[in-house]
């Protein structure tokens, strides 16, 4: 953060007992931690748990997990269920978090989860936000997903964790 969200004043790194250097505004004479967004992203898994759901947005035709914004006053976890729910209309069963990444191109704190859904039915996708929504076997995803991807590292730290994915490479 270069300037002050309140006044547009130019920062100035200034020493804050306990925090170290942190950006302050000499003209609202407040120190300015630094403002990010958050969102969530989903290892979408079948309700047998064997196949791992991949969607395509925005006409990229790149493979990538489920993913969305948390909105304020909404906890992560719910809004793990809102967004697997309002672009794929399945149901999340249970979820449980996986681990967190910064993605500096929208200086986007994501936070990752695996969900189990209740259906295999992709008959209820979001059209306006999803252009297509496909099951892939857990061998395959790896090799489906966006390469060099924040949803490809996602994807392969979850399958290496649970000893589905010994063979990938993070």
């Amino acid at each position: 953060m270069k300037y002050c969200i309140e006044c547009g004043t130019r920062l100035k790194e200034k020493y804050l007992e306990d925090e170290g250097m942190i950006p302050y505004c000499e003209t609202c004479g407040d120190f300015r931690f630094p403002v990010f967004s958050t969102a969530v992203s989903m290892i979408v898994l079948s309700p047998e748990r064997d196949r791992i759901l991949l969607i395509q947005q925005y006409g990229t035709g790149n493979n990538v997990l489920v993913a969305g914004y948390i909105n304020c006053g909404e906890n992560a976890e719910a809004a793990v269920i809102r967004e697997v729910a309002e672009e794929t209309g399945l149901n999340v069963t249970s979820l449980q978090y996986n681990k967190s990444e910064y993605f500096k191109k929208s200086n986007t704190l994501m936070l990752n989860y695996t969900c189990i859904a209740d259906s295999n039915s992709l008959d209820r996708i979001n059209t306006k936000e999803v252009d297509k929504a496909q099951w892939f076997s857990i061998k395959d995803a790896p090799e489906k997903i966006m390469q060099n991807s924040l949803a490809q590292r996602f994807l392969l730290n979850y399958l290496n964790n649970t000893g589905r994915g010994e063979q990938y490479q993070k």
